[in-house]
């Protein structure tokens, strides 16, 4: 998603605005609130007061900005239109906008799908106030930015090779030092040691969680509360990195293991029911691209929750099954999500997401992640597919 690539995603957006029946889309970022913004023009640069871009339908896109940013957005070669002061701002928008009566903003209705809902109430509201109507960009987004190039696939694979080889060496890690005190936190950071040294860059420490931490989604583990891996530990790591260069996307991978002893019959039955329910979303989508047939967020999601629900185990299957995989690890494309919100987007080509299905007792937990990337008429799983319980030591 580099600047070189800017041409091609307003051109995809301008498709995706014609067949909306829009004017323009108008993206707005104040102080670095809207990735999508960004993401669009291919690079975050620093900017520090209100910026908009208008990406006309039928024309060129222009940005909109404060003098002291001309600076950081000069570079991505579209005209520029200046302001100063704010009432030279109140002038300049309604003159950009002029020759627009609906346009699509980083907004969704009742903020069904808050991960596109970036332009704050303020701004909706003075459009609307031009006698403009508003409309979600959230088809649009999934067109221009949530869709990955040639090159974005291969920055992936690479991350991807990285992140695996990385959780390898910490599993290896963790077998040398078993039994001699080692913790979660000491093995959280000598993942992103060895993210550095494979050229990865990630924007939070990786999980590792053991025992009923792993029961806990998004558990953070940390100094403050040093949590030994110890011989017959259950352990769920949850990895993400992208290579270290500006605007590469991210792969995404979670796996679990036994330390030091054999899975037990329990472990080894939740195991299997989330590996069947990743399968099953991995499948919904592979029929629906081999048949033509368009397939929405919601009904993967769907394919895979049936799978833990008829095993008894909806209860504790308590997020998404996926998310949308861009520069950002949570990107702003369609997520396989029936639960926390209901996604309508449709997996198009150049979309990727995680498949991540879990179970989460009060004794341990089990997720199993991978990333998937939609092709024109193809699906390539783009991580190994855990197939059983990995055992450490």
């Amino acid at each position: 998603m580099a600047i070189d690539g800017l041409a091609d995603r307003l051109a995809r957006a301008r498709t995706a605005m014609r067949s909306a029946g829009v004017d323009g889309w108008l993206l707005y970022d104040f102080q670095g609130k809207n990735p999508i913004f960004w993401q669009l023009l291919g690079i975050t640069r620093h900017a520090t007061r209100r910026a908009y871009v208008l990406v006309a339908a039928n024309g060129e896109a222009t940005i909109l900005c404060h003098r002291i940013d001309v600076t950081a957005l000069a570079p991505f070669g579209l005209p520029l239109r200046i302001y100063t002061t704010w009432r030279e701002l109140s002038d300049a928008l309604p003159a950009l906008l002029s020759s627009c009566r609906r346009v699509a903003m980083d907004y969704s209705p009742g903020c069904v799908l808050p991960v596109v809902s970036r332009a704050d109430a303020g701004t909706v509201e003075w459009v609307r106030s031009m006698g403009i109507e508003v409309v979600s960009s959230a088809d649009l987004v999934q067109a221009a930015v949530a869709r990955w190039s040639t090159a974005d696939l291969a920055d992936h694979r690479q991350a991807a090779r990285e992140l695996m080889a990385s959780l390898d060496a910490a599993l290896a890690h963790v077998a040398a030092h078993m039994g001699r005190g080692l913790t979660e936190d000491q093995v959280a950071a000598f993942l992103r040691a060895e993210f550095g040294r494979r050229g990865l860059v990630t924007d939070d420490a990786p999980i590792v969680a053991v025992n009923a931490h792993a029961g806990d989604p998004h558990y953070e583990p940390g100094a403050a509360r040093p949590t030994p891996i110890r011989p017959g530990d259950w352990l769920l790591i949850d990895l993400w990195a992208r290579v270290d260069r500006p605007g590469t996307v991210y792969a995404d991978s979670t796996w679990v293991a036994t330390v030091g002893r054999e899975p037990r019959p329990v472990e080894g039955q939740v195991f299997d029911v989330v590996r069947r329910a990743r399968d099953a979303a991995v499948d919904a989508v592979r029929a629906a691209v081999g048949f033509a047939r368009p397939i929405a967020g919601w009904e993967v999601d769907r394919a895979a929750r049936a799978v833990i629900e008829n095993a008894g185990y909806g209860a504790a299957y308590t997020h998404r099954t996926g998310h949308s995989i861009g520069q950002q690890v949570h990107g702003p494309g369609v997520n396989l999500d029936d639960f926390e919100t209901r996604d309508v987007r449709i997996l198009t080509p150049g979309v990727a997401v995680t498949i991540e299905p879990g179970i989460y007792l009060p004794e341990f937990g089990v997720r199993s992640e991978i990333n998937l990337v939609v092709g024109e008429g193809t699906v390539e799983v783009t991580l190994p597919e855990q197939a059983a319980i990995t055992r450490v030591g």
